[in-house]
């Protein structure tokens, strides 16, 4: 019963491990096929907005946004909707949350792989102590103990830790890997985004009116109806004489 005990945590931490390859495995490629051409989708699209606020197209913008399938389609569409609806300070600010917003979603799981990596060596070890206390202990007190019958399960045990550190070493290259690939797509967002806000912002500015007088506009009305009551009262002189 103690042997058959000490063989199961040893077996478990082996499929343990080999569970951890295939999660890492399943969710590299999740965060491949999200993040496959994230940036030239995202550049296109920024290209064509781009494009049509320059020459005042606003509504041709918002379309092209609306058909496409990028992620930064959405941080776009925000700043279209409260367009001429909220301040600029707070169009901005919505737009920038927005970003933030699609880069978690640009980083899900990958806390997978960090965890994989930090844990797989352990539950490794793990095992193979467990391998080496059920080979050690199979002896007994009396017996004679040659090195061979000691060193294959050992050996056998030390898999376990191979396997394990194998696994733990994918796990950390793929997280290194789609981390940096995640941070160089956030700053791509980030170029594309204050460029549309600066060109959205401009819209809102030429579709506003001026509001105030200018000073040389006042100084023109000024010195025109001074003169226009100087006339009026040299006209009335002239009529009482």
């Amino acid at each position: 019963m103690d042997q058959l005990w000490e063989f199961s945590f040893a077996a478990v931490a082996f499929w343990v491990i080999l569970a951890f390859s295939v999660i890492a495995l399943a969710v590299a490629i999740e965060r491949a096929i999200a993040q496959w051409s994230f940036v030239t989708r995202a550049r296109a699209l920024g290209d064509t907005v781009t494009r049509c606020l320059s020459r005042g197209a606003v509504e041709e913008g918002r379309s092209a946004c609306e058909r496409s399938p990028s992620p930064i389609a959405d941080v776009f569409l925000v700043g279209y909707e409260r367009l001429g609806r909220s301040k600029p300070e707070h169009v901005v600010t919505a737009v920038h949350r927005e970003r933030l917003r699609v880069n978690q979603d640009l980083r899900a799981r990958m806390w997978m792989l960090g965890t994989i990596g930090a844990t797989a060596p352990f539950v490794g070890l793990f095992g193979t102590v467990v391998g080496i206390m059920k080979a050690m202990g199979g002896f007994k007190g009396d017996e004679e103990v040659k090195f061979t019958m000691v060193s294959g399960p050992i050996s056998q045990a030390l898999i376990v830790t191979a396997v394990g550190i194998i696994v733990a070493v994918e796990a950390v290259i793929l997280f290194n890997f789609f981390s940096q690939r995640a941070n160089r797509i956030a700053t791509e967002m980030r170029l594309l985004t204050d460029e549309f806000l600066e060109l959205l912002l401009e819209q809102t500015g030429d579709s506003q009116p001026s509001r105030g007088k200018k000073p040389e506009d006042i100084d023109d009305k000024d010195a025109k109806d001074t003169k226009a009551r100087t006339k009026g009262g040299g006209d009335g002189s002239r009529e009482a004489a």
